[in-house]
């Protein structure tokens, strides 16, 4: 018996080996059919030659769209090594890599549900390409999935691991979205303690906290003009990355701009995004300290996401691990409705032209405009009413 599944094994793998590589190749030629720009990436390029040149990094504006710094000092440290590769070969390097970045990231997610088969992993990322959110950081050239994948590995490992936290905080310290997931380890600590638990969030936690503060003070003093002007002025400015209203903004205040057809939610967002981050955080507390570790990974990543000024599109390529969450709930219905939600690429059905026609969306234009967010909710409320021992099959 043992001979036949062996035997199995080693026939499917070629097979999905195959079809994720003709995926991916299928996928290349897409992207470049489509003459992406891998805009932000070229951003990222010149925010490296920036500090190697000793500019003024944030009052730097990049290629032919003007685009701004908007990402922590530290994330330009690291991206000065972009400016050595030429802009085709950048490119080039940048899609090979983040191709691989989603097969790692595919990987995690299924081991974080419990599934092991080494073909699905080749299986989903051939599916998971296709996804929008994977699509648009592709197309931009963006560091999505990286992020991603260092906030995965993180909370895959074992508990009490020496470099518990590294994975979070150099996520953070890039962008800082990640940093609600070291909020959440320290109210699941704070939350055991009260509990007379004993466990390993405290030392997570205080990894991440310490990884983070260390590479922002290292940073500030290799470049503490810029550091300066970032953590005292620019963190406020959500509106450098863009318009609130903008269609590819999935985050809560866009979602109510457009609602409201203004182009700031103000007081509004700020009461409605603390509600949900209360929600959200103690939804994902309970889940971790009931054993339920992946509800409590995308509930905290959902909550990030939609509490967050800004969350284009491409940020949400955490509909992997959700999808593959919801199915290795037995939910497959839920599993195919978010499937269907993020390859739809229906956000971009609707109007978002140059002059602002998310300010004065209908009905219909407002509901395909706000999908990712809906799901994200949805998500919430399935993992506050999942039963202890009822939350992921293993297979």
């Amino acid at each position: 018996m043992t001979v036949i599944t062996s035997t199995a094994v080693h026939r499917r793998m070629p097979v999905a080996l195959g079809a994720c590589l003709l995926s991916f190749a299928a996928f290349w030629i897409a992207q470049r059919a489509a003459h992406v720009s891998m805009v932000d990436l070229l951003v990222y390029r010149a925010e490296g030659a920036t500090v190697r040149a000793g500019g003024d990094l944030y009052a730097l504006r990049a290629t032919t769209a003007q685009l701004p710094a908007t990402y922590p000092p530290f994330a330009a440290l690291l991206f000065t090594p972009l400016t050595l590769p030429d802009t085709g070969s950048l490119r080039t390097l940048a899609t090979a890599g983040n191709l691989a970045l989603l097969v790692v990231f595919v990987r995690l997610s299924l081991r974080l549900v419990g599934h092991t088969r080494a073909d699905t992993v080749w299986w989903a990322s051939a599916v998971a390409v296709w996804c929008e959110p994977v699509w648009t950081t592709l197309r931009y050239g963006q560091v999505n999935l990286l992020l991603a994948v260092l906030v995965l590995w993180d909370l895959s490992r074992r508990p009490g691991e020496r470099w518990a936290g590294v994975g979070i905080g150099v996520a953070a310290a890039v962008k800082l979205t990640p940093a609600l997931f070291a909020v959440f380890l320290l109210a699941t600590a704070l939350t055991a303690r009260v509990r007379n638990r004993e466990g390993p969030w405290l030392r997570h936690a205080r990894g991440a906290v310490t990884t983070f503060a260390g590479a922002t003070l290292l940073t500030a003093a290799v470049l503490p003009r810029d550091s300066w002007r970032f953590w005292t002025g620019v963190v406020f400015r959500a509106d450098r990355a863009g318009h609130a209203e903008e269609t590819a903004n999935q985050a809560l205040r866009g979602v109510l701009a457009r609602l409201l057809h203004t182009p700031d939610p103000g007081a509004l967002w700020v009461a409605v995004a603390a509600l949900v981050a209360a929600a959200g955080l103690a939804v994902s507390v309970r889940a971790e300290l009931r054993g339920e570790r992946a509800w409590a990974v995308a509930g905290c990543a959902v909550t990030a996401l939609l509490v967050s000024p800004v969350s284009w599109s491409h940020h949400w390529v955490w509909c992997v691990p959700l999808a593959a969450l919801l199915a290795a709930s037995h939910r497959r219905a839920a599993a195919a409705g978010a499937l269907l939600v993020f390859c739809s690429y229906a956000l971009w059905w609707v109007p978002h032209t140059p002059g602002r026609p998310e300010l004065h969306q209908n009905a219909a234009e407002f509901a395909l405009s706000g999908l990712y967010a809906a799901t994200g909710c949805l998500v919430l409320v399935t993992a506050a009413i999942t039963r202890k021992g009822q939350a992921v099959t293993n297979e």
